[in-house]
Protein backbone atom coordinates (compact mmCIF):
# COMPACT_ATOMS: atom_id res chain seq x y z
CA UNK A 1 0.00 0.00 0.00
CA UNK A 2 1.34 3.46 -0.83
CA UNK A 3 0.79 6.81 0.79
CA UNK A 4 -0.65 9.29 -1.63
CA UNK A 5 -1.33 13.01 -1.57
CA UNK A 6 -3.49 14.39 -4.33
CA UNK A 7 -3.19 18.10 -4.93
CA UNK A 8 -5.77 19.88 -6.98
CA UNK A 9 -4.62 23.31 -8.06
CA UNK A 10 -6.51 26.06 -9.69
CA UNK A 11 -5.26 28.15 -12.50
CA UNK A 12 -6.37 31.65 -13.08
CA UNK A 13 -4.40 33.44 -15.62
CA UNK A 14 -2.75 34.89 -13.60
CA UNK A 15 -3.83 33.36 -10.24
CA UNK A 16 -4.45 30.19 -8.26
CA UNK A 17 -8.04 29.11 -7.46
CA UNK A 18 -8.03 26.27 -4.94
CA UNK A 19 -6.03 23.55 -3.33
CA UNK A 20 -7.28 20.36 -1.72
CA UNK A 21 -5.51 17.34 -0.30
CA UNK A 22 -6.46 13.81 0.65
CA UNK A 23 -4.30 11.08 2.07
CA UNK A 24 -4.14 7.45 3.07
CA UNK A 25 -1.83 5.83 5.61
CA UNK A 26 -0.51 2.37 6.38
CA UNK A 27 1.23 0.59 9.24
CA UNK A 28 3.95 -2.00 8.60
CA UNK A 29 4.48 -5.03 10.83
CA UNK A 30 7.91 -6.52 11.13
CA UNK A 31 8.82 -9.98 12.35
CA UNK A 32 10.27 -8.36 15.48
CA UNK A 33 7.16 -6.32 16.22
CA UNK A 34 5.27 -3.27 15.01
CA UNK A 35 7.21 -0.36 13.58
CA UNK A 36 5.87 3.14 13.72
CA UNK A 37 4.85 4.28 10.25
CA UNK A 38 7.05 6.92 8.62
CA UNK A 39 5.88 10.49 9.05
CA UNK A 40 3.39 11.23 6.27
CA UNK A 41 4.41 13.65 3.56
CA UNK A 42 2.66 17.03 3.83
CA UNK A 43 2.24 19.13 0.68
CA UNK A 44 1.87 22.90 0.81
CA UNK A 45 0.58 24.93 -2.13
CA UNK A 46 2.02 28.41 -2.53
CA UNK A 47 -1.08 30.43 -3.51
CA UNK A 48 1.02 33.42 -4.52
CA UNK A 49 2.96 31.24 -6.95
CA UNK A 50 0.37 29.47 -9.10
CA UNK A 51 0.92 28.28 -12.66
CA UNK A 52 0.71 31.54 -14.60
CA UNK A 53 1.24 32.01 -18.32
CA UNK A 54 1.34 35.82 -18.44
CA UNK A 55 0.19 37.91 -21.43
CA UNK A 56 0.55 36.90 -25.07
CA UNK A 57 -1.02 37.46 -28.48
CA UNK A 58 -2.32 34.71 -30.71
CA UNK A 59 -1.98 34.81 -34.48
CA UNK A 60 -4.18 33.02 -37.01
CA UNK A 61 -2.22 29.75 -36.87
CA UNK A 62 -2.36 29.08 -33.11
CA UNK A 63 0.50 27.46 -31.23
CA UNK A 64 1.63 26.94 -27.65
CA UNK A 65 2.77 28.85 -24.59
CA UNK A 66 5.18 26.85 -22.42
CA UNK A 67 6.17 27.59 -18.84
CA UNK A 68 9.24 25.63 -17.74
CA UNK A 69 9.93 24.62 -14.12
CA UNK A 70 12.89 27.04 -14.04
CA UNK A 71 10.49 29.97 -14.59
CA UNK A 72 11.23 30.69 -18.25
CA UNK A 73 8.57 30.95 -20.96
CA UNK A 74 8.55 30.20 -24.68
CA UNK A 75 6.00 30.13 -27.49
CA UNK A 76 5.54 28.22 -30.73
CA UNK A 77 3.48 28.81 -33.87
CA UNK A 78 1.95 32.25 -34.27
CA UNK A 79 1.80 33.00 -30.53
CA UNK A 80 3.77 36.10 -29.52
CA UNK A 81 4.99 36.78 -25.96
CA UNK A 82 4.27 40.22 -24.54
CA UNK A 83 5.49 41.96 -21.43
CA UNK A 84 2.50 43.95 -20.21
CA UNK A 85 3.25 43.70 -16.51
CA UNK A 86 1.44 40.35 -16.23
CA UNK A 87 3.75 37.81 -14.62
CA UNK A 88 4.33 34.20 -15.61
CA UNK A 89 5.61 31.41 -13.37
CA UNK A 90 5.54 27.67 -12.69
CA UNK A 91 3.34 26.30 -9.93
CA UNK A 92 5.29 25.91 -6.70
CA UNK A 93 4.62 23.22 -4.11
CA UNK A 94 6.53 22.62 -0.89
CA UNK A 95 7.02 19.08 0.42
CA UNK A 96 7.51 18.52 4.15
CA UNK A 97 8.95 15.03 4.58
CA UNK A 98 11.71 13.27 6.44
CA UNK A 99 15.05 13.78 4.64
CA UNK A 100 15.71 10.79 2.42
CA UNK A 101 12.01 10.12 1.72
CA UNK A 102 11.42 9.08 -1.91
CA UNK A 103 8.46 10.92 -3.47
CA UNK A 104 6.98 10.33 -6.93
CA UNK A 105 4.91 12.97 -8.75
CA UNK A 106 2.10 11.87 -11.05
CA UNK A 107 0.49 14.56 -13.19
CA UNK A 108 -3.24 14.52 -13.68
CA UNK A 109 -4.85 14.50 -17.13
CA UNK A 110 -4.90 17.44 -19.53
CA UNK A 111 -7.57 19.97 -18.58
CA UNK A 112 -9.69 22.53 -20.39
CA UNK A 113 -9.46 26.13 -19.21
CA UNK A 114 -12.53 28.34 -19.70
CA UNK A 115 -12.21 31.92 -20.92
CA UNK A 116 -13.82 35.04 -19.47
CA UNK A 117 -14.99 36.00 -23.01
CA UNK A 118 -15.95 32.46 -24.05
CA UNK A 119 -13.66 29.93 -25.63
CA UNK A 120 -11.38 27.32 -24.14
CA UNK A 121 -7.68 26.50 -24.03
CA UNK A 122 -6.11 23.09 -23.40
CA UNK A 123 -3.56 22.79 -20.55
CA UNK A 124 -1.02 19.98 -20.32
CA UNK A 125 0.85 19.75 -16.98
CA UNK A 126 4.58 19.72 -17.61
CA UNK A 127 7.69 18.46 -15.91
CA UNK A 128 8.83 19.10 -12.36
CA UNK A 129 12.06 20.38 -10.86
CA UNK A 130 13.39 18.38 -9.16
CA UNK A 131 12.39 15.63 -11.57
CA UNK A 132 10.16 12.81 -10.37
CA UNK A 133 10.92 10.70 -8.44
CA UNK A 134 12.91 12.88 -6.05
CA UNK A 135 14.34 12.52 -2.56
CA UNK A 136 13.25 15.01 0.11
CA UNK A 137 16.31 16.87 1.39
CA UNK A 138 15.09 19.38 3.96
CA UNK A 139 14.66 18.76 7.69
CA UNK A 140 11.32 20.00 9.06
CA UNK A 141 10.34 22.79 9.39
CA UNK A 142 12.28 23.18 6.13
CA UNK A 143 10.52 22.04 2.95
CA UNK A 144 11.67 20.71 -0.42
CA UNK A 145 10.43 23.10 -3.13
CA UNK A 146 8.90 21.57 -6.28
CA UNK A 147 8.30 23.67 -9.40
CA UNK A 148 5.93 22.38 -12.09
CA UNK A 149 5.44 23.92 -15.52
CA UNK A 150 2.82 23.44 -18.21
CA UNK A 151 1.84 23.99 -21.84
CA UNK A 152 -1.18 25.85 -23.21
CA UNK A 153 -2.32 24.82 -26.68
CA UNK A 154 -4.14 27.49 -28.69
CA UNK A 155 -5.91 26.62 -31.93
CA UNK A 156 -7.49 29.78 -33.39
CA UNK A 157 -8.59 33.27 -32.28
CA UNK A 158 -12.25 32.20 -32.64
CA UNK A 159 -11.81 29.17 -30.37
CA UNK A 160 -9.50 31.05 -27.97
CA UNK A 161 -10.62 34.71 -27.85
CA UNK A 162 -8.67 37.20 -25.73
CA UNK A 163 -9.48 37.18 -22.01
CA UNK A 164 -8.58 35.51 -18.73
CA UNK A 165 -8.68 31.71 -18.66
CA UNK A 166 -9.01 29.59 -15.55
CA UNK A 167 -9.43 26.01 -14.43
CA UNK A 168 -8.01 23.39 -12.11
CA UNK A 169 -5.42 20.67 -12.47
CA UNK A 170 -4.35 17.82 -10.21
CA UNK A 171 -0.94 16.56 -9.19
CA UNK A 172 -0.47 13.46 -7.00
CA UNK A 173 2.52 13.05 -4.67
CA UNK A 174 3.17 9.38 -3.79
CA UNK A 175 5.25 8.25 -0.84
CA UNK A 176 5.97 4.50 -1.13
Amino acid sequence: MRKMKRIICGIVLPGLLLAAMSSTAQRKLLALGPENPPRPVVIYVNPAQGLQFGAFYQGAMGGTVIIYPNGTRSTTGSVIQTNQGVSFSPAIFEVDAEPGTLVTIVNGPDVTLNGSNGGTISLHIGTADPASPFIATQTSPGRTQIRIGGTLTLTSPLANPPGNYSGTFSVTFIQP
